[in-house]
């Protein structure tokens, strides 16, 4: 570390404060507190070139009223060398913190003075973090440790994390985003009242301790104020930003018995909260505890399950309704756990997203049913479920080309579906990757239609093969006149905009005959086919008529 100079030292005593004396500083007093002696880096630092035989603490007033050290250095160096204490500290007015230590050598006291600002810096920053300001987790477990030991009163422990934050450094750039959490830190900070605490955790991780709240009613009020004052519009970089937050909160005294395993449980609840649609709160219960140690254990089970080629591919036929002609199949992924069983899909591709996982294992997906489906007479295609992360970047268009290629597949017999949720924080890069994957042939559907955010404004960015209308509207479009109208409003939607319309989750006649009357012309189900492996395809597609 290059350490600054006392550029006043030179002008005012005449001592030129070259780097050998930025060394540790050492002043001789006598008994009666005369300078005896000195070297360089002390002269530089505070006693100035005439100290010869001088009162010591009449040189450090001098050094003072000349604006070399601040004030009340002199009361503490008397103190040390009258008092008997062995050392203290005191700041130089060009920012740096010295380090006075005093050691009795026979009839005279050795002073040393040390730079001691980097080691000074560096206890502040591990309490306030450099980007906002706010405390840092070693503060907060500081200030969590003087919570449950103070048992007169409440306190709870928010764990914050914002919603669709990653988009924004993604599509804006990190400056952008340092911005934007800067503006979350104040608008959280004029909420608190003077004993709260704010402390960055990482990344758009925070965590608010509120120390004094009388009841649980009181944690909810102030979660759902700050959801609301997080949530609305900001102004960073010359750019309007929106986005959300999601709330953790344990109790302290009750949900941990130190404060790391605190705020492990806050972080147990915020991953239910952001797990059960985000924008929301959620407390704590020795459920979620009991449901994490489930996730560690089918984490582990996951990444061997993926090393060891566990997993498989179900396929699941879909027909044209008219003539009950076999269109193609949509390829489900499975797994097969030697003690679990058949593990759910809605369990097991959560976690792997979570986990990274996904990525290649998405990637095992499309090139496994690429090459299943290369054998197929060449009229039917192969529909492939793509994730979300699996857009984040443009390796997707090289693993598309690379699986086509590898197994002999025709691009247009290789259908991608996509759900709303890949659209909702990645827009932009989610279009253009699609863009490049449809301009070689492949076709593009949006699976779950109707379920999520802005599915007009979707079809309108982007020109999709195929829209899936939801299971959950066909299932009720029997018996619920909205839901019936939906299935009529979508396929009239998909005719007039060139897309084909597909409902997935038939499971009766009555179901079929109703969304054909409503226009759709497409139909996957159990009524027409339960997903079955490569062998019951192959015989499927020999029964079945051309």
């Amino acid at each position: 570390m290059i350490k600054a100079k006392n550029v006043l030292a030179p002008l005012l005593y005449g001592v030129e404060a070259s780097d050998d004396l930025l060394a540790t500083g050492t002043i001789w007093i006598s008994s009666d507190l005369r300078v005896l002696t000195c070297n360089g880096s002390a002269q530089a630092l505070i006693l100035g070139k005439n100290y010869q035989s001088k009162p010591v603490l009449d040189l450090i007033s001098d050094a003072e009223k000349f604006g070399i050290c601040a004030a009340g250095t002199r009361n503490a160096f008397a103190a040390m060398l009258v008092s008997g204490s062995t050392q203290f500290q005191f700041e130089m007015r060009d920012g740096r913190t010295i380090m006075a230590r005093a050691r009795m050598m026979g009839e005279a006291t050795l002073v040393e003075l040390s730079d001691v600002s980097f080691v000074v810096r560096s206890a502040l920053s591990q309490h306030r973090d450099p980007l906002t300001g706010l405390a840092t987790r070693v503060e907060l477990l500081t200030r969590l440790s003087q919570a449950m030991e103070d048992t007169e009163k409440s306190a709870h422990l928010l764990y914050l994390d914002l919603d669709r934050f990653k988009a924004v450094n993604d599509t804006l750039g990190h400056p952008v985003g340092d911005a934007l959490l800067k503006l979350v830190a104040d608008r959280i900070g004029n909420i608190l009242s003077a004993q709260d605490i704010i402390a960055r955790l990482g990344g758009d991780e925070f965590a608010v301790l509120l120390a004094e709240v009388d009841h649980r009613g009181a944690a909810e009020v102030f979660a759902t104020k700050l959801i609301d004052v997080v949530s609305r519009s900001y102004l960073a970089g010359g750019h309007l930003v929106n986005i959300g937050v999601s709330v953790g909160i344990a109790v302290i005294g009750q949900d941990g018995n130190n404060p790391d395993e605190i705020i492990k449980n806050a972080d147990l609840a915020l991953f239910c909260a952001k797990s059960e649609g985000r924008g929301t709160y959620r407390f704590f219960t020795s459920e979620m505890d009991r449901q994490s140690q489930e996730r560690r254990d089918l984490e582990v089970d996951i990444r061997r399950a993926l090393a060891m080629r566990e997993f498989s591919l179900a396929y699941q036929p879909q027909y044209e309704i008219s003539g009950r002609h076999l269109l193609g199949f949509e390829a489900l992924l499975r797994w097969q756990h030697e003690v679990r069983g058949d593990v759910s899909p809605a369990s097991f591709i959560p976690l792997a997203e979570h986990l990274g996982l996904i990525v290649p294992l998405g990637e095992w997906v499309l090139r496994t049913a690429c090459s299943v489906a290369a054998a197929w007479p060449p009229h039917l295609s192969i529909a492939v479920n793509i994730s979300p992360l699996q857009f984040r970047t443009e390796q997707l268009v090289s693993t598309v080309a690379s699986a086509l290629a590898d197994s002999g597949l025709a691009p247009e017999r290789l259908e991608l579906e996509i759900t709303e949720g890949a659209l909702l924080e990645y827009t932009d890069t989610v279009i253009s990757v699609l863009t490049k994957i449809k301009s070689t042939g492949v076709r593009i559907s949006m699976d779950d239609f109707g379920t999520g955010y802005s599915s007009l404004s979707y079809l309108q960015k982007f020109p999709f093969d195929k829209i899936k209308i939801d299971q959950s509207f066909v299932r009720k479009s029997v018996t619920d006149p909205d839901s019936a109208a939906i299935v009529r409003a979508v396929s009239a939607l998909g005719e007039s905009l060139g897309m084909t319309t597909i409902a997935e989750g038939v499971e009766t006649e009555e179901q079929l005959t109703q969304i054909f009357e409503q226009g759709c012309r497409q139909v996957q189900g159990f009524l027409t086919g339960r997903p079955m492996n490569a062998e019951a395809v192959s015989a499927l597609i020999q029964q079945s008529p051309l």
